[in-house]
């Protein structure tokens, strides 16, 4: 009998100690894991009764153009006004007590509510005790008002994006998505928004993803370069059609035959026919490997920004049909706005990539610079001999070929067009419009993507706007 009593004693506390074991588990998984995430949600009222003791910084272009403004509006708290309305939207993203914090306002938002401890301290002690604002360091962005504003008006009521980088420092000179939004009044569209099924939340230009077309040769012309001796020099055939076995035949745009060419005036004239046959030649892995060299299937290193990978695929040795139409830029290849822009500014800037980032400086309320962000290179990605003669051969394509729309007066434009086939161009839709390009030739200050959603041919809209939003950025 005792020693039932003793092992049922036994018993009862094993129970209780498991009990115990398990309360302090929670209690501190509670407290260090689940309490943090609620403190600091995007949701949580105490968080904004107490984010609302400072006034949160401004926003300015590179200009110092405000592109925000914060007023309180009682003790708990400040609305937050976005003077660009819908045409800065994806690129500043927004402050909300209810839908929270998206965008560079996220990124940066500890230094947009951060106040200087000293300059507190002293306002405290000159106003004799009485507590003044306190107003949150400010943002100093690479963005141009003007260039963004000339990028989203040439957009129009057109689905698409354009990026417009320095290709030497990476600075985001302009950030485009339409359809847009205005952030100044979601509670009012927030429905509306979330049901539009064209998407107007998304930022087309750094997580859109689409077929690159044409514009992609730029990627499969180095990789050519640097794989294939003597290609420069090397003659081809181009009777407008290309035999790849199995019944399948990959054809140039509009049944265009060159007869008796070379590497240039295939790049010039956007040559179906030869750049897929130079897929074939270089094989999945050699493309593949030039491609990621650029950040394909990776996520680019950038600041402030946010986007999707861009995708190119693994083939098998037997896909030569696939291998083809991945070095004109359709099959499974699927690439962002951004990042083809970075592929621009890359061979822009000689074959070094730099990363791209949105802000420039963190100032104090009274204007005076806190920390500069200074340019990085994210390496050199491919070499000067190569990217200098993607440079000349692109100079040519806005000279002669597909790309003279993009032109500018007395400036040396280089660029590449793209009208890529998608998943609706079976059923009669356009194809996407691309362009990339940069200027000026021998001192590239800017470098640009333009993708218009069912524009059509990449030498018509998208050249066009790429044209003018080098020619205002040459400007700013």
């Amino acid at each position: 009998m005792k020693n039932n009593f003793s092992n049922n004693t036994k018993k009862v506390l094993m129970v209780f100690l498991v009990c115990f074991i398990g309360l302090i588990s929670y209690i501190t998984y509670f407290e260090f894991v689940v309490g943090p995430k609620i403190v600091n949600d995007d949701h949580n009222r105490r968080l904004w009764v107490k984010r609302n003791e400072v006034l949160r910084g401004t926003i300015y272009d590179k200009n110092m153009k405000p592109l925000t403004k914060s007023e309180r509006v009682n003790s708990e708290f400040q609305k937050r006004e976005y003077t660009g309305g819908d045409m800065f939207a994806h690129a500043l993203g927004y402050v909300n007590i209810k839908y929270g914090i998206t965008g560079l306002e996220k990124k940066y938002d500890e230094q947009l509510m951060h106040t200087d401890v000293k300059d507190t301290l002293l306002n405290f002690l000159k106003t004799k005790g009485k507590v003044e604002n306190k107003v949150g360091h400010n943002l100093k962005t690479t963005l141009s008002y003007n260039v963004q504003k000339k990028a989203y008006d040439l957009l129009g009521n057109r689905k698409g994006a354009v990026v417009a980088l320095n290709p030497k420092t990476g600075d985001i000179i302009a950030m485009v998505s339409k359809p847009s939004f205005d952030p100044n009044r979601l509670d009012e569209i927030w429905a509306d928004i979330n049901k539009d099924k064209s998407i107007p939340l998304l930022n087309r230009a750094t997580a859109g993803l689409y077929p690159p077309g044409s514009t992609f040769k730029a990627v499969t012309a180095v990789s050519a370069l640097e794989n294939i001796p003597n290609v420069r020099n090397k003659g081809f055939e181009d009777n407008g059609s290309l035999e790849l076995g199995g019944g399948y035949t990959l054809h140039n745009f509009a049944g265009e035959a060159l007869g008796s060419t070379n590497f240039q005036q295939a790049f010039v004239h956007s040559s179906n026919v030869i750049f897929g046959g130079l897929g074939v030649e270089l094989g999945n892995s050699k493309l593949k490997e030039t491609a990621e060299k650029f950040y394909f299937n990776k996520n680019i290193p950038m600041d402030g920004v946010i986007g999707e990978k861009s995708r190119f695929p693994t083939l098998k040795s037997y896909e030569k049909g696939n291998m083809a139409q991945t070095a004109i830029g359709q099959g499974s290849v699927l690439a962002s706005p951004m990042q083809m822009a970075v592929v621009t500014a890359t061979i822009a800037n000689n074959g070094t990539m730099m990363k791209p980032r949105i802000v420039n400086e963190i100032l104090d309320s009274k204007g005076k610079t806190i920390n500069k962000i200074e340019p990085v290179s994210n390496g050199d990605v491919i070499s000067s001999n190569s990217a200098q003669t993607v440079k000349e051969y692109m100079r040519e394509v806005v000279k002669t070929g597909t790309g003279r729309n993009a032109s500018v007066e007395g400036i040396e434009v280089c660029g590449k067009t793209g009208t890529a086939d998608h998943a609706g161009t079976e059923k009669g839709e356009a194809p996407h419009s691309w362009f990339i390009g940069f200027a000026p030739y021998n001192d590239p200050k800017v470098a640009v993507a333009v993708i218009v959603e069912k524009g059509g041919q990449g030498g018509l809209q998208s050249a066009n706007i790429a044209g003018q939003v080098i020619q205002e950025s040459l400007r700013n």
